[in-house]
């Protein structure tokens, strides 16, 4: 099995992902990376490969940390280890410092017991699929030994948060005075980062969620558990919800009742307010084939065509990067903005939202009444035979069926897993009766013609 997944290296710590692992990783990355024509011109021109590293707070940060300093050390490069700063941090610090890549140690949305590792090029972007398995084929190969001068630094990058800070706060078209915010910081990368951008952006903040010890980094807090944030907000008469996860570069948000405002919604405010203030390149949105269909039918309402792509941040990201898009993300809250951002970023989305909230003398409510939210049923048929999805014309002609009947009012997609013996079906409607009845009887022709 390859190493890499979706979004990096991911596993349990000290099972998958040992000490062992990340500093050969570590060493295979300062190979590869520290080739071509602009490492060799650095190289040329006296300068030393230079790396950020940074972390989440889970307690295994500790150990893989200094495994990929020590491994990038002991092959050359310079590291500059930025501590605990959110994913998104790390990703613009790399661009910032003109660095020649950047390592992230974090499982984002993950318990504790897991964490990852992410690379990111020059400029803070992510690696695309073909590098990493350069990176990943070196792992057996030869490694950079250098001696004496030749060997790297390890230093730490000690104005690496406010260099962050300072670049949100000049990304902002107002000020957030007069708005009163709970932001869950899902006890993660973004606890101390977070409510201080804000309170300097001139917001009214209560933090949840923001005391690490290491162990309970998204335990029952953060974007993918909203009901203490929404709790708060009611309980305390606050105008908004901002919810990040643990590495913090997602953005979910509940307004003044309690409901939750999804990365859908928050891209169709976003896109909007950008349209109108000019902003909006090609007056288009790079949303996945998950978003929901009441974000087409909104955007289309609006002037703004929607690209889609396969679901992932990356396969966004590489949209947005080949046709010089402006704005794109997922629903479940990666948001990338790509005048101020190379990835999805939830302290930059947050604030851009309360921004617009701001700007408009509006409620989030009201904002996120642009969209119309179309009910969605996601049935995920296990132990059938995923490769046969598209070609059973039976399933297809079902598929196809459905669609008809739904017409301009619904949506139809069905797309088997990239890790697991199953297919997902999901099914969106006027109402949330037909959805379950149309996914219910598309979930049992999967099951029945794709069995195992």
């Amino acid at each position: 099995m390859p190493i890499f997944g979706t979004d990096g290296v991911r596993g349990l710590a000290n099972g998958i992902l040992t000490a062992d692992l990340a500093l050969t990783l570590a060493q295979a990355t300062a190979v590869v990376l520290g080739q071509g024509r602009t490492a060799e011109a650095r190289k040329a021109e006296g300068k030393r490969l230079t790396a950020v590293v940074a972390r989440d707070p889970r307690v295994s940060g500790h150990f893989l940390t200094a495994a990929v300093a020590a491994g990038l050390a002991s092959s050359g490069v310079d590291v500059l280890e930025a501590g605990v700063i959110p994913t998104p941090a790390l990703a613009f610090l790399v661009a910032d410092r003109d660095a020649d890549f950047g390592v992230m140690i974090s499982a984002s949305h993950n318990a504790a017991p897991d964490n990852g590792i992410k690379i990111f090029a020059r400029g803070g972007v992510k690696l695309p699929d073909v590098v990493e398995q350069r990176i990943e084929a070196a792992m057996s190969g030869e490694m950079l030994r250098p001696t004496g001068e030749g060997v790297g630094r390890i230093d730490r990058f000690s104005d690496a948060e406010d260099r962050y800070v300072v670049h949100l706060l000049g990304s902002l078209p107002n000020r957030l005075e007069g708005i009163k915010v709970v932001l869950d910081c899902a006890h993660g990368a973004a606890s101390g980062v977070s409510p201080e951008t804000f309170r300097d952006a001139g917001a009214d903040v209560i933090v949840i969620g923001a005391e690490p010890d290491g162990l309970n980094i998204n335990d029952g807090v953060g974007s993918t558990h909203l009901d203490n944030l929404a709790e708060a907000v009611v309980r305390l008469g606050a105008d908004i919800g901002i919810a990040h996860d643990g590495d913090a570069d997602r953005c979910l948000a509940v307004d003044a009742a309690g409901n939750v405002i999804d990365g859908d919604q928050i891209m169709a405010i976003l896109a909007v307010s950008m349209k109108e203030r000019g902003h909006l390149t090609d007056d288009t949105l790079v949303a996945t084939v998950m978003s929901n269909l009441g974000l087409h039918v909104a955007m289309r309402e609006h002037g703004i065509t929607v690209r889609q792509t396969a679901v992932g941040d990356r396969y966004v990201l590489e949209d947005m990067n080949a046709g010089g898009f402006a704005l794109g993300g997922e629903q479940s809250g990666h948001v990338i903005m790509s005048e101020f951002a190379t990835t999805g970023d939830g302290l930059l989305t947050g604030l851009h939202l309360v921004a617009e909230m701001a700007r408009q003398g509006k409620t989030i409510a009201e904002l996120a009444a642009v969209m119309t939210v179309y009910p969605q049923v996601l049935i995920n048929v296990r132990g059938v035979d995923k490769d046969r999805v598209d070609d059973d014309e039976v399933v297809q002609a079902a598929v196809r069926a459905v669609a008809t009947e739904l017409g301009d009012t619904g949506r139809v997609l069905l797309r088997k897993s990239g890790t697991e013996p199953l297919v997902r079906v999901m099914v969106e409607a006027a109402d949330a009766e037909s959805a379950q009845a149309y996914a219910d009887r598309l979930a049992d022709i999967v099951r029945e013609r794709l069995a195992l």
